[in-house]
């Protein structure tokens, strides 16, 4: 452990004097072929490259637009691709197939609501969203629903922010998490010390390039992950048939340990449990609805015209993606045995499938897409939180008159602040014991029904009022806290289903009765 962490601690320790220096390239790479094995160069040369993005990146935010939006000048595979590896995060890649492991079959719902919630969401909020969020000059989505509903109170713009900054931290604590659990699987690293070097790593990134270097590097990243989603599950199959045991027999074997009903899709449930169990599964595709950091990719988008060619990207990349996740768990299951789960962790399934079964150099770049998964969202929530704090309340709510050199200073320094405390959450979460999955369902219920709802029925419903949007706002936000964390509400059905619901009906009726109190019905 202490030889392990003295590794990292030197490649590091060399790259900041390279980032200081120019001339440490030799040294640098010599220092790292004395240390490394491949797996491990390739990981840190792919998160250096990373780096030199955000520092090359850093000279073309010179406004909020640019910090934020890129300038609104992403083309459709930069849009497409950025807006799938940001959606989806380490739970992907660690948390899926961590599920369906420990839930067996069952875990099917979740691929299937995923899958659908992506093509909704595409469908229903892509091009109107990036035609109304120019026409109202907006850069984040509570200073749309702020203009759209011209909200001289501020109510809509200081709920949202509160709410997204919340949540999102969250999040991003979600995603530290998982680089503990990467870097641990590398290179046996104490989870806590790998938690505060993907911390630091994310935080600096995010911290020079903004949008647009999350936008390019989110090119490669999410081409990065698909492989790994794809090669993988392959790969896996062609290796577990020489295996004697079964999927049927290991998914057996696995109840007997997690006690799940793992070979069943229903988790041995029928009738209105067997329905509740598929709901909530699917209910993960509601969240895709209004989830900022994948709708902000809407909104950068160049132009209208290219969304369509950026929705056949996205669902081109989703079906084999989220698919080949699920299929990780099963292979692991198989190819391990579920005994071997007692002991290592479910959420590691994939670094440890990819060092067995792949060759180093493609092991290595294929961890890096879980590194990839993880900072793509990270750094996202990150520029979403931090522009919901400085333009949309202390800018705007606030009214603080600042120019626009300085709103992006403010940016950066609410990065690291809003990091620092998802720092802090993550190691919480890893000294408790917490799941990266549990986690960003969390997160994603209590950002997914409170934005989904707003959106949905801004775009496509005109009689939707301010207080109807305040009203649901409130809903999505309070239900997610209140039905997690009281057991028997957890029991009957999910909040990911629940918030959601709620807060679109409530949106509904308080603008219905908004709407004939002002008729005088």
């Amino acid at each position: 452990m202490v030889v392990a962490l003295v590794k990292v601690g030197t490649v590091f320790l060399v790259w900041i004097l390279l980032f200081v220096h120019r001339y440490l390239d030799f040294i640098f790479l010599i220092i790292i072929f004395i240390y490394m094995d491949i797996i491990g160069i390739i990981f840190v040369l792919y998160l250096l490259f990373l780096m030199g993005v955000g520092v090359w990146a850093f000279k073309f935010n010179k406004t909020q637009e640019d910090y934020l939006l890129a300038g609104r000048k992403l083309g459709p595979w930069v849009t497409a691709f950025s807006e799938r590896a940001s959606g989806e995060s380490a739970w992907l890649l660690l948390g899926l197939p961590g599920a369906a492991i420990a839930v067996g079959l069952g875990e099917i719902w979740t691929v299937i609501g995923i899958i659908i919630g992506i093509i909704i969401s595409w469908l229903l909020i892509a091009q109107k969203l990036r035609e109304e969020t120019e026409k109202y000059g907006a850069l984040t989505i509570p200073e749309y629903l702020h203009r759209r509903y011209d909200d001289r109170s501020n109510i809509i713009r200081l709920f949202s922010s509160v709410i997204i900054a919340f949540f999102f931290t969250f999040y991003v604590s979600a995603q530290f998490h998982a680089s503990g659990k990467v870097l641990y699987s590398l290179f046996d690293l104490n989870p806590v010390y790998g938690i505060s070097i993907g911390a630091l790593i994310i935080i600096l990134y995010t911290l020079m390039g903004g949008f647009f270097a999350v936008a390019w590097t989110d090119l490669l990243q999410g081409i990065l992950m698909l492989g790994t989603l794809v090669i993988i599950p392959i790969v896996g199959y062609i290796e577990i048939q020489g295996i004697e045991r079964t999927l049927n027999e290991s998914l057996v074997h696995a109840d007997k340990i997690f006690n799940n009903n793992n070979s069943s899709i229903f988790m041995g449930e029928s009738g209105w449990e067997g329905l509740v169990v598929a709901l909530s599964g699917m209910s993960w595709g509601l969240g895709y609805l209004g989830q900022p950091h994948l709708v902000l990719r809407y909104m950068a988008i160049r132009s209208k015209s290219e969304i369509k060619i950026a929705r056949r990207i996205a669902f081109a990349w989703a079906v084999p993606g989220i698919t080949g996740a699920f299929l990780i768990g099963l292979i692991a299951l198989i190819y391990f045995g579920p005994e071997y789960f007692i002991d290592t962790d479910v959420e590691q399934a994939m670094p440890l499938l990819a060092t067995k079964l792949l060759p180093p150099v493609l092991a290595g770049l294929f961890i890096s897409g879980a590194v990839a998964a993880m900072m793509s969202t990270a750094d996202s929530q990150l520029l979403v939180s931090t522009s919901a704090i400085t333009e949309d309340f202390i800018h705007q709510y606030c009214g603080k008159n600042l120019s626009e050199r300085m709103l992006v200073t403010l940016s950066r320094v609410m990065i690291v602040l809003l990091g620092l405390i998802a720092f802090g959450i993550a190691v919480y979460s890893e000294i408790q014991g917490k799941k990266i999955f549990g986690v960003v369902s969390y997160a994603w219920s209590g950002l997914g029904s409170a934005f989904g709802p707003a959106l949905v029925l801004t775009l496509w419903w005109k009689k939707t009022t301010r207080m109807g949007i305040i009203a649901g706002l409130i809903t999505g936000f309070s239900t997610t806290i209140l039905w997690s964390n009281i057991d028997f509400l957890q029991e009957i059905i999910t909040e990911r289903f629940t918030s959601f619901i709620f807060a679109f009906v409530i949106t509904i009726i308080v603008s219905s009765l908004e709407q004939r109190k002002s008729n005088g019905i």
